[in-house]
């Protein structure tokens, strides 16, 4: 059950409402505001449940394997949870799966924060001996053992790190002052580059400095065990890569760290085993035993897991070898030449570009080196100093970040921005449902997760009638799979609608497979900005990786992007040839 979707006054919660005790067992019963739905339910009632409207009610069969795995449990018809990751000593541990399937129940239960119940949801607490023993000896018994006698220090970086100024409305020292244990702040405000911005007000700073913040903050707390949810979003590959280097150092200092990430690229050089969790949004998730990290992924993107002998997914995530990128563009619908903008002690810089109809334009660069800017004079919200951009055109635009506060529902949401096109037709198919938006329908819009509020603007975007396409981060906040899936949709829309769109992002898995070509920027961030291009995808790649010193390989089986180790074999190898992206 749902509960967000069976509130009083919601279509799910009155039809459920006509049907309880109809039956004469009382499958379906209510105490107060809160409904449930017997285990033992009639088939009638079941097949009344599975007709509730808005998805508010799901009827799984759970593996029979797994009724002695059963780790937590949130009611009878709530969330539950089998297994648990474990976190090593020396070692990186990572988490990957979609959103909604219990990472962050994991952490909570790793924490300390909840003690898990085994499924016996009635009981105030499970003691820790009767927990203990149902798990096998092992690791993950020792260290459980260990969070029961309050033995295990915690520090936990948060996923939304947006939210960060509505809980300080200080300056960034202040803040780190606060949580400063171990009495490292100069020495990981440096690591981190925070220190130019340590007398500034969180209100005044972007996603990638709140980012970095959060991630100074939680390693400066004197800790065992170190939790990062989604360290890289809003963070350009300079900065993930240094992030990858602070973690790993941790390790080295005999700290335990579990990462939840979805951009594979930086889980693949980061951890060292990695658990896998499937299962049903908001309904169960499961927790594979630890793979090494390149065949956990393999696995993901595969979508069956050969041990569990599961399918995870009806199709695989695909990375193709050799496609000729912009077969299908067509003519030229926007062209600019020589622009500059000057904001405070910032100057951006154009070369001459153009994008044509059906291509997908991937723009990348190090943050603060005016990308966001220049889509901005390209969707006309500002003006260049100097310079011409010729477009007699639509522009919709995404912004960076995204947020609402719409009274309603999502579905009035969609109905107000874009018409009620998106319901049927070939938007639904291409947009809505591989986005699953057609299952948030129902939601308040204003209280969507970000995950979700991403997929809405992303759709909302690409639903409006236009001649391009401008998206700022789109796969912020999205899991793996949304963001596979964002990337085809963007792709799919293009080519239909033979419309052009500009997509900003850092994750290269997403840019990989939604580009055809590439805008390059280069510079120092805040200071100064050019922009290249667009360029194709290789050399774009090329010049754009050897500002970072980074170079990729394909991996042999799934193809999709690696980084190679600094100063391994391949490495040296492809920067003596100058292909830093991959040799295929």
């Amino acid at each position: 059950m749902l509960e967000d979707r069976c509130k009083p006054n919601t279509p799910a919660f009155d039809y459920l409402m006509k049907y309880a005790g109809s039956c004469g067992r009382e499958c379906i019963q209510f105490e107060g505001s809160k409904c449930r739905i017997l285990e033992s339910a009639c088939p009638v009632c079941v097949n009344r449940a599975k007709r509730c409207p808005g998805g508010a009610v799901k009827i799984i069969n759970l593996p029979s394997e797994l009724d002695t795995d059963l780790t937590h449990s949130y009611g009878e018809n709530s969330f539950r949870l089998f297994r648990l990751p474990a976190p090593r000593e020396q070692q990186v541990v990572g988490i990957l799966g979609p959103n909604g399937m219990g990472k962050s129940t994991a952490i909570n239960l790793l924490s300390g924060s909840i003690r898990p119940n085994l499924g016996e949801w009635h009981s105030e607490n499970v003691d820790w001996k009767t927990v203990l023993e149902s798990f096998p000896r092992g690791e993950l018994r020792d260290y459980l053992d260990l969070v029961s006698q309050s033995g295990v220090r915690i520090a936990v970086k948060p996923q939304y790190v947006d939210k960060l100024p509505k809980l300080w409305d200080g300056e960034v020292k202040g803040l780190l002052d606060r949580v400063d244990d171990r009495g490292l702040l100069s020495k990981y405000s440096e690591k981190t580059s925070i220190g130019h911005i340590l007398d500034r007000k969180l209100s005044s700073l972007s996603g990638g400095e709140l980012q970095r913040i959060a991630i100074c903050a939680t390693i400066l707390k004197e800790a065992d065990v170190y939790f990062f949810d989604e360290p890289s979003s809003y963070l350009d590959i300079h900065e993930r890569m240094r992030v990858v280097r602070i973690i790993q150092e941790l390790v080295q200092e005999g700290k335990r760290i579990i990462v939840i990430e979805h951009d594979l690229a930086i889980l693949d050089v980061l951890c060292d085993l990695v658990h896998v969790v499937y299962g049903q949004r908001a309904a169960y998730g499961i927790f594979t035993p630890p793979r090494t990290t390149r065949t956990a992924i393999n696995a993901y993107l595969e979508g069956f897991l050969t041990e569990e002998n599961v399918r995870i997914r009806d199709k695989p995530i695909t990375f193709l070898r050799g496609r000729v990128r912009g077969e299908e563009v067509g003519d030229t619908i926007l062209k600019w030449g020589g622009m500059t903008k000057k904001m405070g002690d910032f100057t951006l810089k154009t070369g001459e570009g153009g994008v044509r109809s059906a291509e997908v334009v991937g723009v990348v660069g190090p943050n603060a080196t005016g990308k966001t800017t220049m889509v901005r004079m390209i969707a006309g919200e500002i003006e260049p100093d100097q310079g011409w951009c010729t477009m007699d055109a639509k522009v919709s635009y995404k912004p960076q970040h995204v947020s609402t506060d719409f009274n309603g529902n999502v579905a009035q949401l969609l109905d107000s921005e874009i018409g009620i096109g998106w319901r049927s037709g070939e938007f639904n198919t291409q947009v809505i449902r591989p986005l699953q938006i057609d299952q948030l329908v129902e939601l308040e819009a204003s209280r969507l997760s970000g995950g979700e509020l991403q997929a809405v603007s992303i759709a909302i975007c690409l639903g409006k009638e236009a001649d391009l396409y401008l998206l700022d981060e789109p796969s912020a906040h999205l899991d793996v799979n949304a963001r596979m899936e964002a990337a085809k949709a963007i792709r799919r829309t293009m080519v239909s609608k033979e419309k052009a769109a500009m997509v900003i992002d850092h994750d290269i898995y997403f840019i990989d497979i939604v580009s055809d070509s590439l805008l390059v920027f280069e510079g120092r961030g805040g200071e100064n900005g050019h922009a290249h291009g667009p360029m194709g995808l290789r050399p774009g790649m090329n010049q754009f990786l050897k500002q970072v010193d980074v170079t990729f390989r394909r991996d042999h089986e799934s193809y999709r992007p690696r980084i190679n180790k600094a100063g391994s074999r391949k490495d040296r190898e492809q920067k003596t040839k100058g292909e830093y992206f991959y040799i295929d």
